[in-house]
């Protein structure tokens, strides 16, 4: 298999894995186990243990059965993450112990990736909504905005931003809280992807600046421009969406898949975007494991390949300088 989504570094609480209050690793150092009822941290080996064992892929968010298993049954138990020791080594009652029982069983025999089972995923330190309508946030470019996408961009003159295949809207709504002063437009070609976006701008209480658009990319848009556009589009080759893990059976093709070589998507995001940016506006795009075909489709463009604290050395997230784009493309 040539392609294959991101397995992602885990961005939900804490930058360097599950942790509890005293900033000490979950799962580590875990007592054996003891008759009569079974405590959170007892479930966490147990959980782990039944992963490890079935092979299930991560991808989604977690990336080993550790990872995956704290998921669960925090969240499973209805603990915080971070919670203190004492909660973690109390005893649960038996209806929670078997919630988080099922919760793992389905996990290994469905293969429907933890997010969807519980209904919410981690982006950039914030909870959203998610189900099988939306791709489950995973991309590292929720860094970039917990950073403000500092050095590119002074917040002071970010007033509208465009975030393109928005899905869940995810990268739509960080934004519209890393920039309270900006106008956040969110498109997407699904209709189901957006009725997703509207439950998440909702919770998070966006809805007066972030506007949803259904849209296939700048389609919808007339002539807006944006102080920055940022985009995680499809980018699996159609030939690879089959040899995919289970996993990725759950979530939608349309979010996926991008033609034979997995750059139609993007190529179109390129030649379309320069008459949509602001003078001194950026445009930043994931495009994973395309980032050499990219590069050996345009090898005159300068991309700047962006690294990530958390990443995995080789993220394939690009910016290019509203100049450079449409020097380089047709607007």
């Amino acid at each position: 298999m040539n392609a294959l989504p991101r397995p992602c570094v885990w961005r939900g609480p804490g930058k360097h894995g599950w942790q509890n209050a005293q900033g000490s690793p979950i799962g580590h150092n875990v007592a054996p186990m003891k008759k009569g009822a079974m405590t959170a941290r007892q479930l966490i080996r147990w959980g782990e243990k039944k992963l490890k064992s079935a092979e299930v892929f991560y991808g989604h968010g977690t990336r080993e059965a550790l990872d995956e298993a704290v998921y669960l049954v925090l969240s499973g138990a209805a603990l915080p993450f971070g919670c203190p020791d004492e909660d973690l080594d109390r005893p649960l009652d038996e209806h929670t112990v078997k919630r988080v029982q099922d919760l793992i069983h389905q996990r290994i025999r469905t293969r429907r990736p933890a997010a969807y089972l519980l209904g919410e995923a981690y982006f950039a330190g914030l909870k959203f909504y998610v189900d099988e309508r939306v791709l489950i946030p995973r991309s590292p470019i929720a860094e970039l905005i917990e950073q403000g996408f500092t050095p590119w961009v002074q917040e002071e003159k970010v007033r509208s931003i465009l975030d393109l295949c928005a899905g869940s809207g995810c990268i739509a709504i960080a934004c519209a809280l890393a920039f309270p002063h900006a106008q956040v437009d969110a498109t997407d070609i699904s209709p189901d992807a957006l009725a997703v976006a509207h439950i998440n701008v909702q919770r998070h209480q966006v809805g007066d600046r972030v506007r949803l658009v259904q849209s296939d990319l700048f389609g919808s848009l007339g002539d807006r421009r944006y102080d920055l556009i940022v985009s995680n589009p499809p980018y699996v080759p159609e030939a690879d969406i089959a040899e995919l893990p289970r996993e990725y059976t759950h979530e939608p093709s349309l979010a996926l898949a991008a033609g034979d070589d997995g750059l139609a998507i993007v190529t179109r995001i390129l030649c379309e975007a320069g008459k949509h940016l602001t003078e001194g506006a950026v445009l930043i795009v994931e495009v994973g494991d395309r980032q050499e075909a990219l590069t050996g489709r345009f090898p005159s463009v300068p991309f700047n390949w962006l690294e990530f604290e958390r990443g995995s050395g080789a993220d394939g997230v690009f910016l290019l300088e509203a100049d450079q784009v449409r020097e380089h493309f047709a607007a």
